[in-house]
């Protein structure tokens, strides 16, 4: 398993950042809230996904919002423009979410979610997680989680109750007024 921290302190693309993190004790969202503003990158990175569809994630000026709720098994980051709006929300299905040295990361269980403005949704790296059985790097119990809980987030995201994704503009502002 990848750990993927939410300062993205070792991505060289970035050259100039600002971060903010804070922890969240509210009715809505328990967990840690971090934002990264890349000022200034190396190059845009473009995703592209099935279909021909292609998305910039990564600017000069984009934001991206990592939000790790206590006791679930993802992680969310939201990609903002520089004008801030959304351009994709990423789900990392992960075994945990914790704290290390005061930055809170996810264990990162392969498997991904893309939720886009648009309603389209896309699942991720199914055969990474496959192979990371195979190779036991995971076992069949980890296999599971991923699985079962993709297709939860899945069904929640198309019955509109995935509601962390509505948190995705308020935890960003209030984070903005925080950044270093």
């Amino acid at each position: 398993m990848k750990r993927k921290y939410g300062d993205r302190a070792n991505w060289q693309r970035i050259l100039e950042r600002s971060y903010a993190q804070a922890y969240i004790n509210e009715k809505e969202f328990k967990g840690y809230i971090t934002l990264i503003h890349m000022k200034k990158v190396s190059q845009p990175l473009v995703i592209h996904y099935e279909q021909g569809k292609q998305l910039s994630i990564v600017e000069d000026g984009f934001m991206w919002l990592l939000q790790f709720p206590d006791h679930e098994h993802f992680a969310v980051t939201t990609t903002f423009d520089a004008n801030g709006n959304v351009k994709q929300w990423y789900i990392d299905i992960a075994w945990a979410n914790g704290v290390e040295e005061g930055i809170p990361y996810s264990d990162d269980l392969y498997l991904d979610i893309v939720h886009l403005p648009s309603g389209e949704t896309f699942m991720l790296d199914e055969e990474e997680l496959q192979d990371a059985l195979l190779t036991n790097e995971i076992n069949r119990d980890m296999y599971n989680l991923a699985q079962s809980e993709s297709i939860k987030i899945q069904e929640q995201i198309k019955n509109n109750s995935f509601s962390i994704l509505s948190l995705a503009h308020q935890h960003m502002e209030f984070l903005k007024r925080r950044l270093d």
